[in-house]
Order: C-alpha cells, then sequence, then structure tokens
C-alpha cells in the first residue's frame, strides 16, 4: 500500500512538472506571437498611411482636371478598385486575404487560436453599383448584418477588421471549450452545455480529497463578442 501509494505520488509530481513545462512553453510562444502582432500592426499601420496619401493625392490630380464636387463615373470606379487593392494589400498582415473577381472582390478571413490556425471564412462582395455581400460562409449567429450597416458603405476596412475579431473570438471560445472537455473528460461530469455563439459555457466538475468529494458547478459568460475570455465566472459548490 505504501508503495503504490509512493508511485501514485512520484506519477502526479511527473504530471505537474509535465504540465508547468507545457505552460512555460506556451507563456514564451504567446510571447513571440504578440511580439510578431505588434510588428504586424505597426506595418499595416504603416502602409494604410501610405495608402491614405495616395488616395489624398490621386484625389487631388482628379479634382485639378474635373469638377471637385461632381467627379465622374469612371474616377469614381477606379478609386474603388484601388482602394480595394490596396485593402487586400493590408489585410494580407493581418490573417485577411482577397483576390479580386468580375463584379468586386472575394475576401478569406483566416482564424487562428494562440498560433493554432482554426477555420477560414470566404465573403464574396459586389462593388457596382455600391458595395453589397453577394455570397459568405459566415455563421449565421454572427452578427455579419449589424457590422455592414455600420461600416460596409464608409469603412471597408474597419468593416473587415470588426468582423475578422468577432470570427477569432467566436473559434477562439469554440477551440478552448473543445480542449477543455477533451483535455478534462475525467473531471468534468456529464457534457459541457454551449450556446451556438460559444459565449456561454455551463459545466459541472468534481475535486477529491482523501475520502471526500466536493462537487462544483461553473458557469462562463462573455460580454464582449470580439473577445475569447470570459468576462464574468460563477463557481459554485453544493
Amino acid at each position: 500500500g505504501v508503495l503504490a501509494h509512493l508511485e501514485m505520488l512520484e506519477a502526479r509530481a511527473h504530471q505537474a512538472a509535465v504540465k508547468q513545462e507545457e505552460v512555460e512553453q506556451q507563456e514564451q510562444k504567446l510571447a513571440r506571437l504578440q511580439a510578431r502582432v505588434q510588428e504586424l500592426r505597426a506595418q499595416r499601420d504603416e502602409l494604410r498611411a501610405k495608402v491614405d496619401l495616395q488616395e489624398k493625392e490621386q484625389l487631388g490630380k482628379e479634382g485639378a482636371v474635373s469638377n471637385p464636387a461632381q467627379p465622374s463615373a469612371q474616377a469614381v470606379l477606379e478609386w474603388k478598385i484601388k482602394s480595394i487593392k490596396a485593402t487586400l494589400q493590408i489585410f494580407y498582415l493581418t490573417g485577411i486575404s482577397g483576390k479580386l473577381t468580375k463584379r468586386g472582390v472575394c475576401f478569406c478571413i483566416s482564424t487562428a487560436y494562440e498560433g493554432t490556425y482554426l477555420d477560414s471564412y470566404y465573403l464574396d462582395l459586389l462593388t457596382k453599383p455600391e458595395v453589397q455581400i453577394h455570397r459568405h460562409s459566415v455563421p449565421i449567429f454572427i452578427p455579419l448584418e449589424q457590422i455592414a450597416r455600420s461600416y460596409l458603405q464608409t469603412d471597408i476596412r474597419r468593416f473587415l477588421s470588426v468582423l475578422s475579431e468577432h470570427l477569432n473570438a467566436y473559434v477562439g471560445r469554440r477551440y478552448q471549450a473543445d480542449q477543455l472537455q477533451e483535455h478534462f473528460s475525467e473531471q468534468i461530469e456529464g457534457t459541457l452545455q454551449r450556446n451556438s455563439l460559444c459565449n456561454l459555457l455551463v459545466f459541472n466538475y468534481k475535486v477529491s480529497n482523501k475520502s471526500k468529494t466536493f462537487p462544483f458547478k461553473v458557469r462562463l459568460l462573455y460580454g464582449d463578442l470580439c473577445c475569447s475570455l470570459p468576462t464574468e465566472v460563477i463557481v459554485s459548490c453544493t
């Protein structure tokens, strides 16, 4: 009995050491990713500033030739195409890529969580006579229409950025829930309950100490849909 207990303690100590090493590796990886994100954001801001400057210069040239209050339809179309091309170059650095089509542009938004690639979502936009969504693979519970009403006609860059934040936060929450159920199935009692958006998670788990078992119930609420971490955590013991 004593030897078995010692072997059990050694196994637990080994598992704890392995988990500690994994945590340290994850922290180092996260630090490298955060540094890379800051670098990409700086490059994005620099490119955005250059594109804005080029657009202002182009509009100034067009205004010198024609009436600035009434630009020609051809000038407006050329400006839209140039703006879309610039947008494609900028967002390629932030997980958003795209290509021009005969009727507009098709975007691909790639999502990831802590360096793990997850899913890609597609968005087909029409640019004539105005920018509008033609087809998409965005989940129905993502507030795409609301985001489109706010930004699609006025700031397509902001539209793509906000949509990307929603999608990355959603897949991050879903990925964490999957990992929780996969790696802690022995402690979790029953099935982890979640809604489609994965912004509400409820599950039960137990902790054993000597001869006693303590049942806990956890409720995780994600009040910010652009965040992959909960804003409210309730843990109760019955």
